[in-house]
């Protein structure tokens, strides 16, 4: 048996992380029993389905690395599918007509509600006669679709992360609906209708999902059974939880991939998080992986069922280790457009060379790559501004002095190299008689307009070939007077 496995995104929202959770997982399985994984993009709410939320899947899948072997397939393509399927379970006397009004089910509700019983379906038009059809439809009524159900049927089945599950038709509400009302034909069909007619002409041999899918897991096996196909495994994975244990959500903040891209987290560190998200590898003393390497491994007898607790922590360090090891182009490329959105200009001297020199210096400092935004201002301002302890530093006894031996000093090195960078300032120590600390921290405040920053004399050699550096120091001087 090839395993065949797919992820089936709504387009009425952007790439949510539960879903990409699920994708990982997905591709992870597909990929470790060299199986297929099969994008679906279930866009049959026609309402709230928008292109853009679409485009937002694909674009958000591809970035993270989850490329797929089979798709996109749009369910709104495929209506013809369904509609014939709808009509050969009407055939089969598996699924009728329902003419009841919605004022009817309002009225049936609230009886329901006042015996204290839970609200369900009371299959009152399962058996209706052709005249009973035709009275129906001469008062103007449209009808769905509704599947039977027996009550007294037990559906159970073996889900690969939580064991034997076992649901009585009983507890499913009744006949359930499978297309909405229409005035002809079979009607716009709903969600655990289409998935099955899917799944069964995809021939997924797995449904890898969210627990949020259990309930309707019954409701689809039965759907299985009656169109004679060969039922999937089923593995329903835990949700990610927000601090409090409630299920992750927009109220929580960022939550879909594209904010996570804005927020500056790279596609390896956030999937690699998203990987431990529920799962956790034979050694697990391992964190860090590729997807790749998690797929040789991946196995849902390691899933947790219990929720998995979303952490910012974690995920910031999983990043950090990620842009730490990333090559100095390649990071490059990441940070120019965090660098471009803040209005960044690359002239001046400011072409690639320089830019690698920039990222090195402070690469291992970075968290997110939007960091790299502010930990880099001072290089592309022309001017900077001084903190309360820079401005302190510079009116220190002695400081003055120094900067101005560091002025002179330069005229006679107009391009400036490391060496002679610490010669300068060892020639400032000699002659001033002053403590080199004096000297560093002096030159800091005037370069950078504070007394904390990245490594000094990397990020006067940068500023020195962008000739900043001695604009800067005369103006400290001034501001220190």
């Amino acid at each position: 048996m090839t395993v065949r496995v797919r992820i089936a995104p709504s387009p009425t929202g952007n790439l949510h992380i539960g879903t990409a959770r699920t994708a990982v997982f997905n591709w992870l399985f597909a990929r470790h029993h060299g199986g297929k994984f099969i994008l679906r993009i279930e866009d049959t709410d026609l309402e709230r389905s928008r292109p853009e939320y679409t485009d937002n899947i694909l674009e958000g899948l591809h970035w993270l690395g989850l490329n797929w072997d089979e798709g996109p397939f749009l369910q709104s393509q495929r209506l013809d599918l369904y509609k014939e399927a709808v009509e050969k379970l009407l055939e089969q006397g598996l699924a009728y007509r329902c003419y009841t009004t919605s004022e009817e089910l309002e009225a049936l509700r609230e009886a329901q509600k006042a015996r204290g019983e839970a609200p369900r379906y009371d299959n009152r038009h399962r058996n209706l006669t052709p005249e009973q059809r035709a009275a129906f439809e001469a008062e103007g009524r449209s009808s769905v679709i509704r599947f039977k159900i027996e009550d007294g049927r037990e559906i159970v089945w073996n889900d690969l992360v939580r064991g034997k599950m076992s649901w009585r038709g009983s507890d499913l509400g009744g006949d359930m609906v499978i297309a909405r009302a229409s005035d002809e034909g079979s009607g716009q069909p709903l969600y655990n209708f289409v998935v099955v007619v899917d799944d069964i002409d995809m021939q997924i041999t797995h449904v890898i999902r969210g627990e949020d899918h259990i309930a309707n897991t019954a409701k689809q096996i039965l759907l299985y059974e009656a169109m004679g196909a060969k039922i999937p495994e089923f593995s329903h994975t835990p949700l990610i939880l927000n601090i409090e244990g409630r299920k992750l959500s927009k109220r929580d903040g960022v939550t879909s991939i594209s904010d996570f891209k804005q927020m500056g987290f790279t596609a390896e560190g956030l999937v690699n998080y998203m990987t431990l998200l529920g799962w956790s590898p034979p050694d697990s003393t391992q964190e860090i992986f590729t997807l790749e390497t998690a797929a040789k491994e991946f196995g849902f007898e390691r899933v947790n069922k219990a929720g998995a607790k979303f952490d910012w922590d974690k995920l910031d360090w999983l990043n950090s280790q990620y842009i730490h090891n990333t090559p100095v182009d390649k990071l490059t490329d990441l940070l120019i457009p965090f660098w471009q959105a803040a209005g960044y200009k690359f002239h001046g001297g400011r072409e690639r060379p320089w830019l690698e020199q920039l990222v090195t210096l402070i690469s291992q400092s970075l968290t997110r790559l939007v960091d790299g935004v502010a930990q880099s201002q001072l290089f592309f301002s022309d001017t900077v501004e001084f903190s309360d302890e820079g401005s302190t530093q510079l009116k220190q006894e002695g400081s003055t002095a120094v900067l101005e031996g560091i002025v002179t000093a330069l005229e006679n090195q107009p391009q400036l190299s490391e060496a002679a960078a610490q010669d300068i300032i060892k020639q400032v120590v000699k002659e001033q008689k002053v403590k080199k600390g004096l000297v560093m921290r002096s030159l800091r405040a005037a370069l950078t307009g504070d007394v904390h920053g990245p490594d000094l004399i990397q990020s006067w050699l940068l500023l020195n070939q962008i000739g900043l550096d001695q604009p800067r120091l005369s103006r400290a001087i001034t501001e220190a007077k």
